[in-house]
């Protein structure tokens, strides 16, 4: 009696439910070898003060409500799968050299702080909080007006 090895339920199993149901494992490989190069290239090419200036041009001279609003309005436009799909690719997919690439992690953190929670499709929580805790994106605290009386 042979196996079903078609049926996503089938390739799921026989991938230990870490795979996708379409990505041969060539084709993992070939993501882990890119990513793991790229990784190596920004931390070799690109320089600390260059990493720290964008990030600080971002932070300090833009405010996070406008990220924030920004962010909210463009939300509605990207579909839920593709969001999905990415929250699973960094989850999944970025190797362990690639999460432990100190610039890597910072460019991650520092865009990923202002996504917010309801821009997250319904069963991707859990990814995106293991997303959170490997790449170190801190949570923004400042995401809308402050609550308080307007004449103080």
């Amino acid at each position: 009696m042979e196996q079903d090895t078609t049926s996503p339920a089938a390739i799921e199993v026989v991938n230990h439910g870490r795979v996708p149901v379409g990505l041969r494992p060539s084709a993992r490989l070939y993501c882990f070898w890119v990513l793991s190069i790229a990784a190596r290239v920004i931390d070799r090419c690109v320089p600390d003060s260059l990493l720290r200036f964008y990030m600080n041009l971002l932070d300090k001279r833009v405010p996070p409500k406008v990220i924030s609003a920004i962010i909210r309005s463009h939300v509605s436009y990207i579909p839920q799968r593709f969001v999905t799909l990415g929250i699973i690719a960094l989850d999944e997919y970025v190797p362990d050299t690639v999460a432990n690439s100190r610039k890597v992690c910072a460019v991650l953190a520092g865009l990923g702080k202002y996504i917010p929670d309801e821009a997250i499709p319904p069963g991707s929580e859990e990814r995106w909080e293991n997303v959170k805790l490997r790449f170190h994106v801190p949570t923004l605290i400042i995401r809308g007006r402050p609550e308080g009386p307007a004449g103080d």
